[in-house]
């Protein structure tokens, strides 16, 4: 296969079946048509257009040929369904369909030669097809469960009975598609829910800097017996299973009158979270530089004025990063909210959502409430992933 129209050949050939497939998905859970792969078509056309994008420079008239190869390789049944069936819908997929084919193609191919291949290009032109194809097959699996959800809790009861995978969106309900989410808040309490998780995630996460810090500083920095023994032993908690913990943790918070309070599990969610803290925090502390500190101390200050003064400032990016990671965690607790409280004016929003997870509430119910559970912290974590990946990253290298 060492050949370069080889090489283009079987790479367009997988790139047009993973293009069809994806298509044929959205195709799908967007208009609701039987729609299915056609994979002899499929394979046929990837083939021819992996060839024109290895022997044509010109791009106009590569995709031009490539357009033309789409529908009549397909013979104007491009997604397995009769052209009629929701023209406008089966055109947009295959101007998607060319366009997604050809330019893609053309980058993995590019400054490859017809002829015989070096063992460079060769690698080069998989790892290009690689690359592509784990974008995505990455973004596919993250973005359909989301959007399954979505369209799940903006369909009304009498559409999910009737064709349970038909994820179109019913635009003629207007604003009455997001009947479900009015009705969460206003009969189910779920305003109260995201008011509760939000206070618990952040004394969580001030909680757990407050303990953290002097702690992963103290890993760091200074010289006592058994230092090396507690810097690896940080993360030992996390060998012991969760489910194995809570049994016990629920007796004794049953004999200590704990169950069913937020101060119960303001108490045990900085357990879970002080550890992988410290761990994150000793690695970032070890990176600063030390004359700093010691130019601090013969100036006058306390070891705690350093702390304060000195290393926190220098530490925003990491401090920034654990409180997103710790919040997160936080959040998204589901096992100790769901074993110690019973009250539901004091339920998590996670604890929340599985009160939907019945009969005698509509599905699409169930759905929203995991969208609302879902967004804000997607939002947030979009909003702040660099100051994450920067604090992660930040005490990697000394110097």
């Amino acid at each position: 296969m060492k050949q370069g129209y080889l090489l283009a050949s079987v790479v367009g050939i997988l790139w047009s079946l993973t293009i069809i497939v994806c298509l044929t998905i959205v195709m799908a859970f967007s208009t609701g048509l039987p729609v299915r792969p056609v994979w002899f078509a499929s394979a046929l056309q990837g083939a021819a257009i992996g060839l024109v994008a290895l022997y044509l420079p010109s791009r106009i008239l590569g995709l031009l040929i490539s357009f033309a190869l789409v529908l009549g390789i397909n013979l104007l049944q491009p997604f397995g369904i009769a052209l009629g069936q929701n023209s406008l819908a089966q055109g947009i997929g295959v101007l998607i369909l060319g366009l997604g084919l050809y330019f893609p193609l053309r980058a993995m191919v590019h400054g490859l030669p017809v002829g015989r291949l070096t063992r460079h290009q060769f690698e080069e032109g998989i790892v290009r097809f690689l690359t592509g194809f784990g974008y995505v097959f990455f973004t596919a699996i993250v973005i359909v469960p989301f959007y399954v959800m979505l369209m799940t809790s903006v369909k009304g009861q009498q559409a999910l009975l009737l064709n349970p995978l038909d994820f179109s969106i019913e635009w003629e309900k207007g604003w009455g598609l997001f009947r479900s989410y009015k009705e969460l808040f206003l009969e189910h309490h779920f305003g109260s829910y995201l008011t509760t998780s939000f206070l618990v995630s952040v004394a969580t996460v001030l909680v757990t800097l407050l303990f953290s810090v002097p702690g992963a500083y103290a890993v760091a920095r200074l010289r006592f017996k058994g230092q090396a023994v507690m810097s690896r032993s940080i993360l030992l908690i996390y060998m012991v299973p969760m489910i194995v913990l809570a049994l016990p943790i629920y007796v004794g918070f049953s004999m200590f009158g704990l169950r069913n309070s937020l101060f119960g599990l303001l108490l045990i969610y900085p357990v879970t979270t002080i550890p992988v803290a410290l761990y994150m925090l000793q690695g970032y502390f070890r990176g600063l530089p030390g004359e700093i500190e010691e130019a601090g101390l013969m100036d006058g200050l306390s070891r705690l004025g350093v702390i304060w003064k000195i290393t926190l400032p220098l530490s925003l990016p990491a401090l920034a990063s654990v409180s997103l990671y710790v919040f997160m965690i936080a959040w998204n607790e589901f096992l100790l909210a769901f074993m110690l409280l019973d009250d539901p004016s004091k339920f998590t929003l996670t604890r929340g959502v599985t009160m939907l997870n019945s009969s005698e509430v509509p599905r699409q119910h169930l759905m929203a409430g995991a969208v609302i559970a879902t967004l804000p912290i997607l939002v947030l974590f979009l909003g702040l992933e660099r100051f994450m990946t920067k604090g992660l990253t930040a005490g990697s290298v000394k110097g």
